[in-house]
């Protein structure tokens, strides 16, 4: 007790004694990130990593590796010995002194001493130095993330992450984790997979009634968000929609916000807006070369309209004014007919592409759709036909986010579920929101892989999620 108590009072530099991870290394060795922020040159390193292409010359050989935590790599010279026991894939450490490089493509390069292979690898290592499809590199997805774009994506998944954390805690939002099982479908829309123990009889067995897996946090954030003002969630959701499309997924992750004391959309999208631009800023500062290298390989003018859109502000319009457009376009053949515009319609993908790719060729806020294509909890305006709401379209991926204002009036609500013929009796703790103490309030949810998709300049959802899931592929 005496040893404990007096551990409590005892200066810094004793305590530090006490305590290994304060007198050594965490990790054995270093990370090519951290090699390369240091002055050179530099003896006794020791480096981990795996090989991605070897040349061997008569004098002089050179192994390209990389650890994953640098899209640069680091480049490695070594002995012709040494060289041959490397293949693409082997994971290797070495041992020796970084220097400045006498090369043009890299600043340092290491020139090892000794050479220990940890794991080899086949000569059939399907990463090969060439460039590969993404079809391709979807079919050996364990290993994707060992390219140059695969690795480069999780960087930049992670620095958005990190970014749009930081721009909430910088608000006073409370980051909460709302639940993966739930009883209800908050989109209404029947997209859902239903969860029971392996070998039940019934679908309800467990639970006692039908569970499903989430599609939305958004209705367990508004409980929180009774409470704790401002609250966010980023977290897996799952939609049983048989789409084989660059668009969608059956598991994706999706970032929701939910807001107490707002009083209408504007200040949603101000939110939105900033907290887009905010992470946009976190990655480019973060991730420099990752951007280059999806400028380099994907799309060339990709800084360039990421700081565009940093510098103008988003663009907005109602629905009804994007309807007015629509109709004139249609008018002067600039969109196709295959597709009526009629006010009281759902957007198609391709309407929205042209009014925020062509015609206003920025991200575009819509908002105040029609009541009767938009879900019950939206707070109904007072003209009967229209609800607080938006969606923001962003060019080459279209649809973004999605938020309104929610409805804080009990009889209202009560009035939207039944006439969408809801079970209001399972949604009393819903409803009960409203009985005690309502604020106005609203929220938005951000898909996640779209965001990525769009800040990488990439095509295709499957591309930007680790370990993807669509109808007919759960490979993993």
């Amino acid at each position: 007790m005496f040893f404990l108590g007096g551990l409590r009072q005892c200066r810094p530099a004793v305590r530090a004694l006490c305590y290994s991870t304060e007198t050594k290394p965490l990790f054995p060795t270093q990370c090519i990130r951290e090699i390369m922020s240091e002055e050179t040159p530099k003896e006794n390193v020791v480096l981990r990593a795996w090989v991605k292409s070897v040349r061997l010359q008569k004098n002089i050989c050179f192994a390209s590796v990389n650890d994953g935590t640098s899209p640069r790599g680091m480049q490695v010279v070594l002995n012709i010995t040494d060289a041959e026991k490397l293949t693409p894939g082997a994971c290797v450490e070495f041992c020796g002194t970084i220097t400045e490089s006498l090369g043009k493509k890299q600043s340092n390069e290491l020139i090892s001493m000794k050479t220990t292979v940890l794991g080899p690898s086949s000569k059939a290592y399907p990463l090969q130095n060439k460039h590969h499809t993404n079809e391709f590199l979807r079919e050996i997805g364990h290993l994707r993330s060992r390219g140059n774009i695969g690795s480069a994506t999780l960087r930049i998944r992670h620095a958005a992450s990190q970014g749009f954390h930081q721009f909430f805690a910088n608000h006073n939002f409370t980051m909460v984790n709302t639940p993966i099982l739930t009883s209800h479908d908050c989109e209404g829309a029947g997209e859902v997979f239903q969860v029971s123990p392996k070998g039940a009889q019934k679908d309800d067995a467990f639970f006692k009634k039908p569970v499903y897996l989430t599609v939305s946090g958004q209705l367990h954030a508004e409980m929180m968000a009774s409470a704790l003002s401002r609250v966010y969630t980023l977290g897996p959701v799952f939609r049983a929609e048989a789409s084989v499309t660059s668009r969608h997924l059956a598991e994706f992750w999706m970032l929701e916000a939910e807001m107490a004391f707002v009083d209408n959309v504007d200040q949603l999208l101000d939110v939105t807006e900033a907290s887009i631009k905010h992470t946009i800023r976190h990655v480019l500062a973060k991730c420099p070369d990752d951007v280059s290298l999806f400028a380099s390989w994907v799309e060339k003018n990709i800084i360039h309209r990421l700081n565009t859109v940093l510098e103008k502000p988003f663009k907005r319009i109602t629905y009804t004014e994007a309807i007015e457009i629509l109709l004139k376009a249609r008018k002067e053949r600039k969109i196709s007919a295959d597709f009526p515009v009629v006010w009281g319609n759902s957007l198609p993908a391709e309407h929205e592409r042209y009014l925020c790719s062509t015609y206003y060729n920025s991200p575009l806020f819509v908002t105040d759709y029609p009541e009767a294509i938009k879900p019950f909890y939206m707070r109904a305006h007072e003209d009967g036909k229209t609800v607080g709401c938006f969606d923001l379209l962003m060019p080459g991926v279209g649809e973004l986010v999605g938020g309104s204002m929610r409805e804080e009036r009990e009889d209202v609500l009560r009035s939207a579920m039944e006439k969408a013929q809801m079970k209001t009796k399972d949604y009393e703790w819903y409803l009960d929101l409203r009985k005690y103490g309502s604020a106005p309030h609203g929220g938005f949810g951000l898909g996640f892989e779209r965001f990525i998709v769009w800040i990488t300049g990439q095509e295709n959802v499957k591309d930007v999620v680790p370990v993807p899931r669509w109808v007919g592929h759960c490979k993993y």
